[in-house]
C-alpha cells in the first residue's frame, strides 16, 4: 500500500470518528448496532491468548514512540522532520483504532436517556432513608464465615447482566457467554496509582489488578464488565456492577455489591447531611464491616505511591474530560444518584 493511500484511509476514519462524536444520534448508533459487533469479534480473538494483549500492546508502543526518531535519524540517515511525521502518524492510528473499536461509545446518550428514567433528586429526609435501608442490607449480608469463591464470579456476573438486559436498563446483554478477566500485566505500577482494573479498548478486554483482595473481586469484575459491554461513565459502570452484585442468589455477590458503593455512600451522607449524620451512619454499619473497609484503605495505602498516584489521577482527569464524561474522575460517586433515580422509577411503576 502506498504511503499517500493509507494517509487518506487514516483521513476518512478521523472524519468517521469526528463525525459521529459531533453529529448527535450517531453514538447511539454506533453503540447500539457497531459496537456489539466489533466486540464480539475482538473478544472472541483476544480471548484465545491468555495476557492483556492491550497492556503490552500500549507499552511496545510507547517504546517505539520514543526509539523511533532516533532509530530513523541515526541508523535510516532520514530526517527529524521524517521521524516526527511517522510518530504523528502512528498516534493518529491508535486514536482511530481506539475510538472505533471502544471509545466511541463516550458519544451514546446516558443511562438516564438510554434507560428513560427520569433523573431524580432526592431531598435531605429521602437520602437519609436510602443510605440507612442501604446500611441494613449491607449488615445483613455480612458473614465471618464468608468464602469468595472467586471462579464463580465470571457465570453469575454473565447471568446478572442478562438480567439488566432483560430489564431495559440500557446495557447490552453479554456478547459471550464466558468471559475472561486478564490479570494486568503491571500490576505493582497499577497499585501504586490506585488502578484496581481497566478497559482494554484495543481488543476489547478487561483487565483486573493482580492485587485485589477477594471480597473487591466480584464487584470490580462486574465494573470492568460493564465497561466490556459499551458503558464509559464510571458512575454508570459503578450503578451496573452494585445491580448485578445485589441481585444475585449469591449471599457473598450480594455482600461484595453493598460493600462496593460504602464510601461512595458514605460521602453522599456527609455532603449532604453533614458530619453528625455521616457519623450516625458510621456507627450504624456493623463494626466488622468497618474494621474490612480500613484494612483496605491501609491495604491499598501501602502500594500507593502519592506522586505517581497524583500524575495518574491529572492524566485521567485530562482524559475522561476530553471525552465529555460529565464530573472527570467524581462521576464515580454518581452511583448514588443511579440508584436513586432508578428506585424512584422502578417505585412509580410499581403503582400505576
Amino acid at each position: 500500500m502506498k504511503w499517500n493511500r493509507r494517509r487518506k484511509i487514516l483521513v476518512v476514519f478521523l472524519v468517521i470518528v469526528v463525525a459521529v462524536q459531533g453529529i448527535g444520534g450517531l453514538g447511539d448508533y454506533y453503540a447500539q448496532a457497531v459496537y456489539p459487533c466489533v466486540a464480539t469479534v475482538l473478544t472472541f480473538l483476544s480471548g484465545y491468548v491468555p495476557f492483556a494483549i492491550g497492556d503490552l500492546f500500549i507499552a511496545l508502543s510507547i517504546i517505539g514512540i520514543v526509539a523511533f526518531p532516533f532509530y530513523a535519524v541515526r541508523r535510516k540517515n532520514k530526517t527529524v522532520g521524517y521521524a516526527i511525521a511517522g510518530v504523528g502518524e502512528y498516534l493518529l492510528w491508535v486514536y482511530v483504532w481506539f475510538y472505533l473499536a471502544w471509545g466511541l461509545n463516550y458519544a451514546q446518550s446516558d443511562f438516564y436517556h438510554r434507560s428513560h428514567t427520569p433523573r431524580y433528586e432526592a431531598n435531605n429526609d429521602q437520602l437519609r432513608y436510602f443510605a440507612w435501608r442501604y446500611a441494613d442490607s449491607l449488615n445483613a449480608n455480612y458473614s465471618k464465615t464468608a468464602i469468595y469463591d472467586t471462579l464463580r464470579v465470571p457465570s453469575l456476573v454473565v447471568a446478572g447482566y442478562k438480567r439488566l438486559a432483560q430489564q431495559n436498563m440500557g446495557v447490552h446483554a453479554p456478547f459471550h457467554v464466558h468471559t475472561q478477566a486478564k490479570t494486568m500485566l503491571f500490576t505493582p505500577l497499577s497499585s501504586k496509582v490506585g488502578v484496581t482494573g481497566s478497559m482494554g479498548p484495543f481488543f476489547c478486554e478487561f483487565t483486573l489488578n493482580g492485587d485485589l483482595r477477594a471480597h473487591e473481586y466480584p464487584s470490580t469484575f462486574a465494573h470492568e464488565y460493564a465497561h466490556l459491554l459499551g458503558i464509559t461513565n464510571e458512575g454508570e459502570a459503578n450503578f451496573y456492577a452494585y445491580q448485578v452484585c445485589t441481585s444475585s442468589a449469591d449471599r457473598t455477590m450480594r455482600f461484595c455489591g453493598y460493600y462496593a458503593i460504602f464510601f461512595h455512600v458514605l460521602r453522599s451522607v456527609d455532603a449532604v447531611l453533614g458530619d453528625e449524620a455521616a457519623e450516625d451512619f458510621l456507627q450504624y454499619v456493623r463494626p466488622e464491616i468497618r474494621q474490612m473497609a480500613s484494612a483496605d484503605r491501609n491495604y491499598w495505602r501501602s502500594k500507593y505511591s502519592t506522586w505517581l498516584g497524583n500524575l495518574q489521577n491529572a492524566v485521567y482527569e485530562f482524559y475522561l474530560r476530553t471525552n465529555r464524561v460529565d464530573g472527570g474522575r467524581k462521576s464515580y460517586s454518581q452511583v448514588v444518584a443511579l440508584i436513586l433515580s432508578w428506585e424512584q422509577r422502578q417505585g412509580q411503576m410499581q403503582r400505576r
